[in-house]
């Protein structure tokens, strides 16, 4: 069964979604990258490793430290595949926002500029693949 104008509403979330993605991984690599050169650092651990059930490979690391005045703050980031509950990481954040700008300071085998930058890179492609294949079908072309 053919849904008229399928087509333009299938690529037209694809590019949604994949614009949406590039637009959170950028503000996630600026913030990432003004926490490495501006960021309060401390110690902090991986407290939890969640896997998802879509991919055995993909899993969630979160971390835990705490502040100077003693509250404790959790979150999500991104991390070697070897790391295991309990690792030791360095955690740089910004003191008005703990929760929010939070990043592991070193993360082993890749920067966490370089991982932001290649979510960035990857999903900026898609972004521009699915918008040339979304204006080629709305413009008609052969």
């Amino acid at each position: 069964m053919d849904i008229p104008g399928g087509g333009f509403i299938a690529f037209g979330l694809l590019v949604l979604l994949f614009a949406s993605l590039t637009w959170r991984y950028t503000r996630r690599l600026l913030t990432v990258t003004r926490m490495l050169r501006h960021g309060v650092r401390t110690t902090g651990e991986c407290v939890r490793i969640e896997s998802d059930n879509v991919s055995v490979d993909a899993k969630r690391h979160f971390f835990a430290f705490r502040t100077p005045d003693g509250r404790a703050v959790e979150f999500e980031d991104l991390a070697a595949w070897s790391m295991a509950v309990g690792t030791a990481v360095t955690v740089a954040y910004d003191p008005a926002a703990p929760e929010k700008t939070a990043t592991i300071a070193g993360r082993g085998t890749w920067s966490p500029v370089l991982q932001c930058v290649a979510l960035v890179v990857g999903c900026g492609f898609a972004t521009l693949g699915f918008t040339t294949v979304f204006l080629f079908t709305v413009l008609g072309g052969q």
